[in-house]
């Protein structure tokens, strides 16, 4: 049956290409022939059922953009309070730790994810969030301050991937998109979130005290809410837990709705299966090209230069006169504004037209700084050039390379690699966001910042035409068409 299903695909990408060998276009073109017919009589299922459970699950963003920025406006308190004022490589270490805790979580995700299930994974996540925000919070060196961001960086590593997963396996194909922008306007609001709370520790004695202890009320939430929530049916399905996916899908979709899910799930997974995908057959192999566009693209979104932008956007505003706290406001809102955005247009233009526009607005914007740090521009001008392509740059990035790689790869991931895929390609984005941190400032430093810009410009328009010949559309599908279509190319 399923030697049937595929020569049946592999007819059907053929038909929609007037050349042999089967290339980009024609798998682009392949995704919008293949259908799978059974249920679409019944409609879409209720988009109200499975909402909650998409909410609860952005928790877990809200709590990894509150992290990110709890000590940009903390750290100086934190390191008066600790000892270590003055001492740069120390301050450092209170940002980097975290990020390494990230990296390390980010490699096990996927074997939590698949080992524990989706739901679990997000109540584990939230005992690291909670033990290490407490042990921040009651610190009184800079040893404990370590420790407690990493125990908190070990869950921010896990919780993307996990979120993304479970968000893109538990939505209705017609509003997956629209719910995949949950997570990045979560991450705004928490960003958002930490500026605002963080305002008084310039003033109040030991508040940033308080902006730890903040952040363990959403974590013991997550933990508690996500006791009362769906479990992913495709998860459960993998694990030859039949009755439980269709009890699930009946939560989240409606009993209308079960059997045609469960016909779809059956087309393309295959029960007690997931504990079979080795390393190796991420690295090469049948999967390596689909792994390799998902680090790419995640490689390519922090090889923009977001981070550099958010990491020292205060210092540009500082220079246009902007006091930090009303700089970090107006980023944080940006941010959530192209957030929105995202989220409207994400099922009606699609993933890849928001990437495309998404980078070729950063290389403008990233542009339009350049041309700031160079010598032929005025003062005037110049001050406009940096804080106008900042924020562009920030709203660029919230539209499209934000949000969208992180859907796009739970998507385009066959169900049995889906988790672990995730975890290596988390993995690269740690791991090149470190090094961008740590490398900005001397590189803008010995490079200048009219060399550095154009770099970070020329990065966007590779990840243009990068998306341009690789990634295909997804909106609208479910993730069996998106898993069956892209198939002759896995097996090639």
């Amino acid at each position: 049956m399923r030697g049937r299903q595929r020569e049946h695909i592999h007819t059907t990408y053929k038909r929609a290409s007037s050349k042999d060998r089967l290339n980009t276009q024609d798998r682009e073109d392949g995704l919008d022939h293949v259908q799978i017919d059974i249920g679409k009589g019944s409609g879409n299922p209720p988009w109200i059922r499975s909402l909650p459970h998409v909410i609860v699950a952005a928790l877990a963003s809200f709590l990894f953009g509150y992290h990110l920025g709890v000590v940009n406006d903390t750290l100086e308190s934190i390191s008066n309070d600790l000892g270590f004022h003055g001492d740069t490589m120390a301050e450092g270490l209170v940002v980097s730790t975290c990020l390494g805790g990230a990296f390390i979580g980010s490699t096990v995700s996927g074997w939590i994810a698949d080992g524990i299930g989706r739901r679990r994974s997000f109540q584990c996540c939230a005992i690291p969030l909670i033990i290490g925000a407490s042990v921040s919070a009651t610190a009184d060196g800079l040893g404990g301050m370590l420790f407690g961001r990493f125990l908190v960086g070990t869950a921010m590593g896990v919780s993307p991937p996990v979120a993304a997963l479970y968000i893109t396996e538990v939505s209705p194909a017609f509003v997956r998109g629209t719910y995949g922008s949950f997570t990045q306007i979560a991450t705004c609001l928490g960003l958002i979130a930490s500026f605002i709370i963080g305002i008084p520790a310039k003033d109040v004695p030991r508040w940033w005290r308080v902006c730890f202890w903040v952040s363990t009320v959403p974590a013991a939430l997550l933990a508690l809410l996500m006791e009362f929530c769906a479990e992913s049916p495709h998860w459960l399905f993998k694990r030859g837990r039949s009755a439980e996916a269709e009890a699930e899908f009946g939560k989240l979709l409606g009993a209308l709705h079960v059997k045609s899910s469960m016909a779809e799930l059956s087309k393309s997974d295959r029960g007690d299966e997931v504990d079979g995908v080795k390393l190796s057959d991420l690295f090469y192999g049948r999967h390596f090209r689909v792994v390799f566009i998902g680090s790419a693209l995640l490689a390519l979104q922090q090889l923009s230069g977001i981070n550099a932008v958010f990491y020292f956007s205060s210092t540009v505003f500082k220079s246009a006169g902007v006091p930090s706290d009303i700089a970090n406001m107006s980023v944080g809102v940006v941010n959530l504004l192209g957030s929105v955005f995202a989220m409207i247009l994400m099922d009606k233009l699609g993933r890849k037209g928001l990437l495309l526009g998404s980078f070729m607005g950063m290389s403008l914007s990233m542009t339009m700084q350049a041309a700031a740090g160079s010598s032929v521009v005025s003062e005037f001008i110049m001050v406009y050039l940096s804080v106008g392509g900042v924020l562009l740059f920030v709203l660029s990035f919230a539209m499209g390379v934000g949000p969208v790689p992180g859907l796009l790869l739970s998507e385009i991931f066959p169900g049995r690699i889906r988790a672990k895929a995730m975890a290596i390609c988390m993995a690269v984005h740690w791991v090149i966001n470190f090094f961008v941190g740590l490398l900005f400032l001397r590189m803008l430093e010995q490079l200048g910042p009219l060399i550095l810009y154009t770099v970070f410009a020329s990065f966007c328009l590779v990840g243009f035409f990068f998306v341009r010949n690789n990634v295909v559309e997804t909106k609208g599908k479910t993730l069996q068409e998106i898993e069956l279509a892209l198939l002759p190319a896995q097996l090639g």
